[in-house]
């Protein structure tokens, strides 16, 4: 089980750190953080759905984690599409790597997109903007 999740298990601190905002900001900010898992980057999560949320539930996670899905390519759940023609990227508006982040406002419009090297914290003050 540890080399499967391998990315995932390595970024358990982005994720810890995604939990500590939910619960400290989720209430009084309404902010819902919501996890799309995808495969599609060097097949770094290759569990299925079911593998994913046990790992996350072992971790106490607290924000919503979804069914494993495309983010790009033909078969891009539409979601992403959408995220992605609204925000687009640097380049390109491909998702470009695992962990790739939208801040989506209390009226249901994508207002922001951050590269997966931006750490939650460092959006901290971006949410207060629009919650």
């Amino acid at each position: 089980m540890k080399a499967k999740f391998y990315q995932f298990s390595m970024s358990w601190k982005l994720w810890s750190n995604m939990n500590t905002h939910q619960r400290c900001c989720g209430m009084s900010m309404s902010l819902r953080i919501l996890a799309f898992p995808s495969n599609q980057f060097l097949n770094q999560e290759p569990g299925t759905s079911e593998e994913i949320q046990n790992f996350t539930q072992d971790r106490n996670v607290k924000f919503d984690l979804f069914q494993k899905i495309d983010v790009n390519g033909k078969n891009a759940h539409p979601l992403y599409q959408y995220l992605k023609k609204e925000q687009g990227g640097t380049l390109f508006d491909a998702i470009k790597w695992n962990f790739t982040k939208f801040i989506i406002d209390k009226n249901g419009k994508p207002v922001e997109r951050h590269s997966p090297n931006t750490s939650p914290k460092e959006m901290l003050e971006n949410l207060k903007k629009y919650f």
